[in-house]
């Protein structure tokens, strides 16, 4: 595989369907659509930054479990197919990009960039403390939609908050899920997880009420929005139904279709909102 094929492939790059779509929703939500080309293209450098530098160092960090987890071992670091040097790298770079677009943006997203890296970076040992990791990978994609409409105003509000919530709350549900499959591997090594610590039949059980609250706090956000109307609460609808959709799929601790679960139809979620904002704000 050539080399950026490789580095793409080592940092799940694809997984940017995640966050981006909910800073682009803050982003037009915050300008009414108009978002200045210049501040458009800093928020995009911005998310391939933070995204970029997050996800090299958990794989860094992780490495040796990796290794002896018999899901992952074949994960580029225990493979030897990219370097701890070349992870260490990227993780640097990434996070450079992030401050040079902050100060680029404005000053308080700047004085708020450490902040932002203290968050995606630090989610990496969270597992290994407490079994919270779930919501601390929610928070670093929450950043997210804060960030964008900070970079668009210079200022916090209701609805980048609310969306933050919704954001925070539907990656807890589906990260608790994904835990799932290793659960006999976290228990082995004292790692922590809601399925290694209460089982899978509760964790799935809190995962559910995560994504309750992740679609009230999306459809919170959309109700405070002026320029939002009746089709973006419709794409909250479909939200729901896309989730309802995930947790049928792994009712009773179901593992075949997790990556079906965690993938695909999670790609869709960001996706059908980011639509529906964009055909409230242009075309209704």
């Amino acid at each position: 595989m050539p080399l950026i094929g490789r580095y793409l492939s080592f940092i799940k790059f694809e997984h940017t369907v995640f966050a981006l779509p909910f800073a682009l929703i803050s982003l037009l939500a915050a300008t009414d659509g108009r978002p200045p080309l210049g501040v458009l293209g800093w928020v995009l450098v911005a998310m391939v930054g933070a995204r970029s530098a997050a996800m090299a160092f958990n794989r860094l960090a992780d490495r040796h479990l990796d290794a002896a987890n018999p899901r992952t071992a074949d994960r580029h670091l225990p493979a030897g197919t990219v370097s701890a040097w070349g992870a260490g790298v990227l993780t640097i770079l990434g996070a450079g990009l992030l401050v040079l677009a902050a100060g680029m943006l404005n000053p308080l997203c700047l004085k708020l960039s450490p902040v932002a890296l203290a968050v995606v970076l630090g989610y990496s040992y969270l597992k290994r403390v407490s079994a919270a990791a779930h919501l601390g990978l929610g928070l670093g994609l929450a950043i997210a939609p804060v960030g964008a409409w900070l970079a668009a105003t210079g200022s916090f509000a209701p609805f980048p908050l609310w969306l933050a919530a919704g954001v925070m709350f539907w990656v807890a549900g589906f990260d608790t899920i994904y835990g799932i499959q290793d659960v006999d591997f976290d228990r082995k090594a004292g790692l922590h997880s809601l399925a290694s610590r209460l089982g899978v039949a509760r964790a799935l059980q809190l995962s559910r009420v995560f994504h309750v609250l992740a679609v009230a706090g999306v459809a919170g956000a959309f109700r405070r929005a002026e320029a939002l109307g009746p089709v973006s609460l419709a794409g909250v609808a479909i939200m729901a139904g896309l989730l309802a959709w995930e947790q049928a799929i792994v009712q009773g601790g179901d593992m075949r279709r997790i990556d079906k679960a965690f993938f695909t139809i999670n790609s869709w979620v960001g996706m059908v909102l980011l639509g529906v904002v964009a055909v409230d704000l242009y075309l209704i």
